[in-house]
């Protein structure tokens, strides 16, 4: 693993982190279902400052614009998050008879389900600069 990916994981491993805290604190007053996609936007918001100033080049275009790309790219990213995360702590889990933290067990698995797609995703559209080469 190279410096990149190291620092593309941590960032990653902190975003899921804020997700999953998000999550967690949107319960108190919403479903699940509803929580998991209320969390989104703020582990988007610190995943995206953390990737554009420690993982990636800045690339050609400004903030505003990679911001857009990068939503665009964690909105593709949040239907398996959810898909993930709902289809085991509703159906699996309850299934294998996993009780203990199931809702939150599965919302770490969704988290980190779109992990690899995500990296080329950013490396390639988000970050790119026009020349093809987007990264540090």
């Amino acid at each position: 693993m190279n410096g990149r990916s190291l620092k593309y994981v941590s960032v990653g491993l902190f975003a899921a982190l804020v997700n999953v805290v998000a999550r967690l604190l949107f319960n108190q007053f919403a479903s699940y279902e509803v929580a998991v996609a209320l969390a989104f936007p703020v582990a988007l918001t610190v995943a995206f400052s953390l990737n554009r100033n420690y993982v990636f080049a800045a690339g050609n275009c400004g903030a505003k614009v990679q911001y857009v790309k990068f939503a665009i790219v964690n909105l593709l990213a949040l239907a398996q998050v959810w898909g993930v995360s709902v289809g085991l702590a509703k159906s699996v889990f309850p299934a294998i008879g996993l009780s203990w933290h199931g809702e939150t067990i599965a919302h770490l698995i969704g988290v980190g389900s779109p992990i690899f797609t995500s990296y080329i995703a950013y490396k390639n559209f988000v970050f790119a600069a026009r020349s093809g080469r987007g990264t540090k």
